[in-house]
């Protein structure tokens, strides 16, 4: 199978029914996508398919032949990380960081569709990606921050 992750072609030596998620971290050593639930519920999983948010864990590479597949690795650099990633960074939006593969993917994808998201449609886009620390108020802040909102601080 000949996938194009990030930008690059990769000849892949796998079963077209193999999960996107495990030849993206078994086979090509991109992590930024996480096992979490296997079912693809958590959001952990999360990549960028032709632009689109999509739980990796349970999309079969034989569908993937053709299509622009983005990682969090694909995103930006540690030198210039893409705005996105910066405002998560400015936000502290992390605790364990479990689900930040999945919040900043739906967010940049989200972002892409509609780039002055209100608030609401930042909650709506975010809310089947779990977060079990509980950070969710400081990723919404930094999902906002993003699309070039602020937030009042609440307490």
């Amino acid at each position: 199978m000949r996938l194009t992750v990030n930008g690059r072609i990769h000849d892949v030596d796998a079963a077209p029914d193999t999960a996107l998620l495990h030849v993206l971290r078994n086979d090509l050593a991109l992590n930024g996508p996480k096992y979490g639930c296997g079912l693809g519920e958590c959001g952990a999983c999360a990549v960028l398919i032709d632009g689109v948010a999509a739980r990796s864990c349970v999309i079969p590479i034989e569908g993937c032949e053709g299509r622009g597949i983005v990682t969090l690795e694909g995103l930006g650099t540690r030198a210039h990380p893409d705005p996105v990633q910066e405002a998560f960074i400015a936000e502290q939006a992390a605790q364990c960081g479990y689900c930040l593969n999945g919040m900043i993917i739906t967010t940049k994808a989200l972002l892409t569709r509609n780039p002055a998201p209100s608030e609401h449609e930042v909650l709506e886009a975010l809310r089947y990606n779990l977060c079990r620390c509980g950070a969710h108020i400081e990723i919404v802040r930094a999902a906002m921050r993003a699309a070039g909102h602020a937030l009042e601080a609440r307490d």
